[in-house]
């Protein structure tokens, strides 16, 4: 394990942290996918978990939202243990979510993405209504819509079909979705993916701004380094299921473990 950057012993603030994995273990087939995975998130920082390929981020993703039990440790959110909790209620909690693999409902416009969350989120939703068109969104259910589309700037493509977006401007929407959930917690897997240079920046840009008006906490899991390097103040390096560095991220990054291990020729 890399000592140069030091492991973080936790959020880089007094205040309690928001997020408290503990000990988190998961194996497959006996193979270790995580192992003993410790780290901390304070209200409102912004945190980057970066590490090759393989190297257990989303399986840990995974864990911290319930989409995977751990086979040993635990997570704290909020100051409650939500371990055993199913996705649903941590979501209800406050723990929102993007996929490294863009995951939108074909035939749906901007719009209805934003309401059905909206509807999810409140419980005030009736799926048979819905499925019947029996069920009409709510005054307040169409505010909330439209200041979402106007928070991540996508009022001109209200109305489309998600699948007519590019790329770049589905990443929005996926975003927008996870923010309508009203999230103390976003955990961002790889938001970049697919994109190309000018589409990252903006969207790490628009992440940027959002974040600081909002100040939920973030937890980004990302390969782009420079978009880390400019998004995040602490980072934690996975390699092989092993936190091998944490702390400060420009220490993290000049780590030679970390280096070897994750940036290779990049440095």
């Amino acid at each position: 394990m890399s000592t140069t950057a030091g492991i973080d012993a936790g959020p880089s603030t007094t205040r309690p942290a928001i997020l408290e994995a503990r000990g988190i273990t998961k194996r497959f087939s006996g193979i270790s996918a995580l192992d003993d995975i410790t780290l901390d998130v304070a209200p409102g920082e912004v945190v980057g978990l970066i590490g090759p390929n393989g190297a257990g981020k989303t399986t840990f993703f995974n864990c911290l939202l319930g989409m995977l039990r751990p086979d040993a440790g635990s997570v704290h959110f909020d100051g409650r243990d939500v371990t055993r909790l199913p996705v649903y209620k941590r979501a209800r909690l406050g723990i929102g979510r993007t996929f490294q693999r863009l995951e939108l409902f074909s035939g749906m416009t901007v719009r209805e993405h934003f309401l059905v969350t909206e509807r999810a989120r409140s419980g005030t939703g009736r799926l048979w209504k819905d499925l019947l068109n029996r069920s009409k969104p709510t005054a307040d259910e169409h505010a909330l819509a439209e200041r979402m589309l106007d928070i991540v700037g996508l009022q001109t493509e209200a109305d489309q079909p998600v699948e007519s977006l590019s790329l770049g401007r589905g990443r929005l929407v996926e975003l927008g979705r996870a923010l309508m959930t009203q999230p103390k917690l976003l955990l961002l897997d790889e938001p970049s993916s697919g994109l190309d240079v000018k589409e990252t920046a903006g969207l790490a840009d628009k992440l940027a701004t959002v974040q600081a008006e909002h100040e939920f906490a973030v937890l980004l899991v990302e390969h782009d380094v420079e978009m880390v390097s400019n998004l995040v103040t602490r980072l934690y390096v996975f390699d092989f299921g092993e936190l091998i560095a944490g702390g400060p991220t420009a220490a993290v990054l000049g780590d030679e473990a970390v280096r070897k291990a994750y940036l290779g020729d990049m440095v």
